[in-house]
């Protein structure tokens, strides 16, 4: 089959890897009708991460091809949508909501690799779920975007208490932070304040939701954000960054007492203890339990009632997925669906 491999950072290349096979009971092959192009995956692109001949691709849609003889909850021929952590959805802490932890949880991204026409899912029954049947075409990008994005975006807003009555300030204009704005939105946010300055992000931010733009940063984002909520702050606080000006810009931006949920994978992000003691606020985060989510997130999509396949705005064949690689590092594309 052909899969997308980093030999290093910036040298992405589309080659011959070997067809998955079932190794373990509980595995399953989908066939991967869509996948994409994660701003995480820039993160190694741009030699932050370490990459040598790394196999490449986390989020993934398709149809059973095989399963294991242990499988009981997919079937040959269902459409699927799978986490970007496996997880066996039965442990403990899996049972308390947070699979991307569980006893059993394995990245699928490096060692799968879902940038490909095949992959071996593990825990097939705890890491995929079925759709209602076979999606219409223009479903096919929503519901890969519940494969983490929308997922991840939800679980922000729902660490940041994200609610009626709310103020949620969303630091990050990438997918993330865009499918927060809309996770905000459908949890009843009474304002949702989207900081970015990337027009076209802008646009989309309001599609789903945003009723203000800040396009300050840093200290000067936090004045602004202040100054929109009576000097307080939101109560809720989306980042979705990972840098160190952006977390600190989060932690500055929530009120008192108020709730920052961060998703935004950081690296070299150093936190003065003294800074978050005196801000007296609550904090989550960390790797999104996308599980958790995706049954209520796959029926919203199939009922029409939410469109987070709007936040790719390039699609290119899986051959093309170096310059999908180029596009999303030069910020010429919010997120790239790779299609066969």
């Amino acid at each position: 089959m052909r899969g997308v491999v980093m030999y290093t950072a910036g040298d992405v290349r589309v080659e011959e890897r070997d067809d998955p096979k079932i190794v373990e009971p509980t595995d399953a092959i989908v066939k991967l009708t869509a996948t994409c192009i994660c701003g995480s995956d820039l993160w190694p692109y741009r030699g932050i991460e370490p990459a040598d001949h790394q196999v490449m691709g986390h989020e993934y849609v398709g149809v059973v091809e095989e399963v294991g003889s242990e499988v009981k909850n997919v079937k040959v021929g269902d459409f699927v949508v799978g986490s970007f952590v496996i997880s066996d959805n039965t442990c403990e802490i899996c049972q308390a909501g947070f699979q991307s932890k569980c006893v059993h949880a394995e990245f699928v991204a490096q060692t799968i690799g879902t940038q490909a026409e095949k992959a071996r899912i593990p825990h097939a029954d705890g890491t995929l779920v079925a759709t209602p049947g076979q999606p219409e075409p223009e479903l096919i990008p929503s519901l890969l975007a519940a494969s983490d994005v929308l997922g991840t975006g939800w679980y922000a807003a729902v660490a940041a208490d994200a609610g009626p009555g709310k103020t949620v300030a969303v630091v990050g204009d990438g997918a993330v932070g865009l499918m927060a704005v809309l996770a905000a939105k459908q949890l009843g946010a009474e304002r949702i304040i989207a900081m970015s300055r990337h027009p076209e992000r802008q646009k989309l931010a309001r599609y789903y939701g945003a009723t203000d733009i800040v396009e300050e940063r840093g200290e000067e984002g936090v004045a602004k954000i202040k100054e929109l909520t009576g000097g307080l702050g939101a109560h809720s606080v989306v980042e979705a960054v990972g840098t160190q000006e952006s977390f600190m810009q989060a932690v500055g931006a929530t009120r008192g007492g108020g709730h920052l949920g961060y998703v935004g994978v950081n690296y070299d992000v150093k936190i003065p203890g003294i800074e978050l003691f005196f801000a007296g606020i609550h904090t989550l985060g960390g790797p999104a339990p996308v599980r958790r989510f995706l049954p209520d997130l796959i029926q919203l999509i199939w009922d029409r009632k939410i469109d987070p396949g709007k936040v790719f705005d390039l699609t290119l064949p899986l051959e093309q997925a170096p310059e999908g690689y180029k596009a999303m590092d030069e910020r010429r594309a919010t997120k790239v669906i790779l299609t066969f």
